[in-house]
C-alpha cells in the first residue's frame, strides 16, 4: 500500500512538475478557453497552501478562464513568480488586455509580492503592455527583480509605456523606503527601436540596479545605444549585456565602450553581429584592456571589423584570466588576418579561447571602399561648395567694409574661427603669442571629434622648413591636446578613432569626406606620440593602421616612413 502512495505522489509530482512552492502546467498545451475548462486548475490553486509560483507555460488561456484562474489567486498573499510566457497562442490580441487585467487584479488583491514576471512570446504588441500597466505599477512589483518580455511584438508604443511604469513603480516604491530594485531585464525581439530604446534606458538609469540586460533584435541605431549607454553606466552591478544584431556603428560602438570602462563586475558582452566596426572595436579593446577584470565572454561578431582592430581586440583580453571565449567571427579579418589573430591569441595561450573564423567575410576590397568614397564625396560635394561660397561671400563683405562694426581703418583683430576655417600659415602667426591659448579656448575639448578636425587643421599649415611658423603649430597642438587629455570627459579613442576617419584610413558609417593629407599631419602626429600627455596605449592602434598599405599616404613617403619609425621606437620603450 505505501509503494502505491509513493507512486501516486511521484506520479502527481511529475504530472505538475512542482517543485518547492510552485504549481506547474508547463508544456501541457491545454486549450483553456472558460471557467469550467480550468476547473482542475482552479481547486489545485485553491488548495495549494503557500503557493509561490505558477506555471501555465505553453497553454492557450482565454479571457473567462483567466478570470477563474484570478478568482483563486486573490487569496495568495505569498505568491512570487508569475511564469506565464507562451500562454496566448491562438488568441485574438483583443482577448489578451483583458486576461492580463484579470490576473493582475487578483496578485494586487492578494497583497502578493513579485519576484518575477514572465510573459515571452505572447506576441501581445503594445495593447499587451497596457495590460499589464497597472500590475507594474502597484506595489505588487516593488520586490520585482526579473522581468521577462522577449518576443512580445511590443514595438516603440509599448516600449515606451513599459518604460513609464517602471519609472512609476520606482517612484513609488521608493517613496515608501524600498525603491525598486530590478536585476534581470529581458526584452528581445520587440521592434523598440530608438524611441523605445531610449525611454527604457531612462527608466534603466533610475533604478541602477541591473545586472542582466537582454535586449537583441530591436532595431536599435547608435542614437537608441548611445541612451542605453549612459544608462549602463549607473548599473555598476552589470554582469550580463546582450545587445546582438543591433546596429551600433562606431557612434554607438564608442558610446558603448566608454560605458563599460566602470563595470567591473561585467562577465559577458554580446555586440555581435552590431556593425560596431573597426573603430569601434578599437574603443571596445580599449575599454577592455583597462577594466573589466573578470570578462568572461566577449562577442563581436559579424561588425566588419578588420585585422588590425581584431588585433586591438585580442591583444586586449590578454591578462583576462576569467575568459571563456573569444567570438570574432564573420568580420573582415582576410585569410592572414586570421592567421594573425589565431598567431596572437596562441602567443597569449589563449588559442582555445578564441572562436572559429570559419564565417570571415575576407579583407575589404579597395575598390569598394573607393567607390563609397566617391559617393560620400558625390553627396557632400554641393554642401561644402554653398558653405564655401557663402563664407567667401562673407570675407568680400568685410573686406570691403560692409556688416563691419568698426571703422574701416581699424586693423582687423586676430580671429581663431577664421584660421580654424581656412588654416594658413599667416594667420596662424597673426594670432600673436597667445594663439594657443586662443585655440584651446576656442575648440570643444571634450569631443573627441572636434578636437581631431582642429588638430588636423592646425598641422596642415606646418612647415618644416620655416622655424616660426613649425613651433606655432607644435606650440598650439601641444596646448590643445594637453588640455584635451587632461579634461575628466575627454575620451582618447575617440580621439584617436576620429582621427582614423579623418584621414581616410578607416572608414566611417556617416558621409564623412577625409582630409587631403599632407606631411604637416603626420610631422605633427610624431610630435604628439612623444609627448608625456599622449596615452602610450594610443601607439599600437595608430601604428596598426598606419603601416597598411594605403594609398591616402602615398604622397606622404618620407613623413609616413619617419611617423611609423617613432612609433615603433615609443611603443617599444614602453
Amino acid at each position: 500500500m505505501a509503494t502505491d502512495i509513493v507512486a501516486q505522489l511521484a506520479d502527481s509530482l511529475a504530472k505538475t512538475g512542482v517543485v518547492e512552492g510552485e504549481l506547474s502546467y508547463k508544456g501541457q498545451g491545454r486549450k483553456l478557453d472558460d471557467a469550467q475548462s480550468v476547473e482542475e486548475i482552479v481547486k489545485e490553486i485553491q488548495d495549494f497552501k503557500g503557493l509561490q509560483a505558477l506555471r501555465l507555460e505553453g497553454n492557450t488561456v482565454g479571457v473567462e478562464a483567466a478570470q477563474a484562474i484570478a478568482k483563486a489567486l486573490e487569496t495568495k498573499s505569498e505568491f512570487k513568480c508569475c511564469y506565464w510566457s507562451d500562454m496566448f497562442t491562438g488568441r485574438l490580441r483583443s482577448e489578451i488586455p483583458p486576461a492580463l487585467n484579470s490576473l493582475g487584479d487578483a496578485l494586487m488583491l492578494a497583497g502578493a509580492r513579485l519576484t518575477v514576471l514572465d510573459l515571452s512570446d505572447n506576441a501581445f504588441g503594445p495593447d499587451g503592455v497596457k495590460g499589464i500597466e497597472k500590475l507594474l505599477k502597484s506595489s505588487a512589483c516593488y520586490t520585482l527583480q526579473e522581468l521577462r518580455l522577449n518576443n512580445c511584438g511590443m514595438g516603440i508604443g509599448g516600449g515606451k509605456i513599459l518604460a513609464a511604469s517602471l519609472s512609476q513603480c520606482h517612484k513609488k516604491s521608493s517613496a515608501e523606503g524600498a525603491p525598486l530594485s530590478l536585476k534581470v531585464f529581458v526584452a528581445g525581439r520587440n521592434r523598440l527601436e530608438n524611441d523605445g530604446a531610449t525611454a527604457l534606458a531612462q527608466a534603466f538609469q533610475l533604478m541602477g540596479s541591473l545586472e542582466e540586460v537582454h535586449m537583441p533584435q530591436n532595431g536599435i541605431n547608435h542614437p537608441g545605444v548611445t541612451a542605453l549607454a549612459t544608462a549602463m553606466q549607473h548599473n555598476i552591478g552589470l554582469r550580463i549585456l546582450n545587445l546582438n544584431d543591433n546596429t551600433f556603428t562606431e557612434k554607438g560602438a564608442i558610446a558603448m565602450a566608454q560605458a563599460l570602462k566602470p563595470l567591473r563586475s561585467i562577465q559577458v558582452i554580446n555586440f555581435g553581429d552590431c556593425l560596431v566596426r573597426p573603430a569601434g572595436a578599437i574603443a571596445i579593446a580599449e575599454s577592455v584592456s583597462e577594466g573589466l577584470p573578470i570578462l568572461k565572454e566577449l562577442n563581436l561578431s559579424f561588425g566588419e571589423i578588420t585585422e588590425e582592430a581584431a588585433l586591438a581586440v585580442a591583444h586586449a583580453v590578454k591578462n583576462k584570466d576569467q575568459l571563456e571565449k573569444l567570438d570574432l567571427n564573420g568580420n573582415c579579418l582576410g585569410d592572414d588576418g586570421c592567421k594573425a589573430v589565431k598567431d596572437a591569441m596562441e602567443g597569449m595561450n589563449m588559442g582555445e579561447f578564441l572562436g572559429s573564423l570559419s564565417d570571415d567575410e575576407g579583407e575589404p576590397e579597395d575598390d569598394e571602399e573607393d567607390d563609397d568614397e566617391d559617393e560620400e564625396e558625390d553627396d557632400e560635394e554641393v554642401d561644402e561648395e554653398e558653405i564655401e561660397e557663402e563664407e567667401e561671400e562673407e570675407e568680400e563683405e568685410e573686406s570691403s567694409g560692409i556688416k563691419l562694426s568698426t571703422p574701416t581703418s581699424a586693423p582687423r583683430p586676430p580671429d581663431v574661427a577664421s584660421f580654424l576655417s581656412f588654416p594658413s600659415p599667416d594667420k596662424l602667426l597673426k594670432l600673436g603669442a597667445k594663439r594657443a591659448f586662443l585655440i584651446e579656448q576656442q575648440v570643444d575639448v571634450s569631443d573627441g571629434w572636434k578636437t581631431a578636425e582642429a588638430f588636423l587643421k592646425i598641422a596642415s599649415v606646418y612647415k618644416e622648413e620655416n622655424n616660426d611658423v613649425k613651433d606655432a603649430v607644435l606650440d598650439s597642438i601641444d596646448a590643445l591636446l594637453r588640455k584635451a587629455f587632461t579634461t575628466p570627459s575627454f575620451q582618447g579613442y575617440s580621439f584617436v578613432s576620429s582621427l582614423l576617419v579623418l584621414l581616410g584610413l578607416i572608414k566611417s558609417e556617416d558621409k564623412v569626406k577625409p582630409v587631403p593629407v599632407v606631411p604637416g599631419h603626420l610631422h605633427a602626429l610624431e610630435h604628439v606620440v612623444r609627448q608625456d600627455y599622449f596615452p602610450k596605449e594610443n601607439v599600437a592602434v595608430l601604428e596598426a593602421f598606419l603601416s597598411r598599405n594605403n594609398k591616402v599616404l602615398e604622397s606622404c613617403g618620407n613623413a609616413r616612413n619617419s611617423l611609423q619609425s617613432t612609433l615603433q621606437r615609443v611603443r617599444s620603450e614602453g
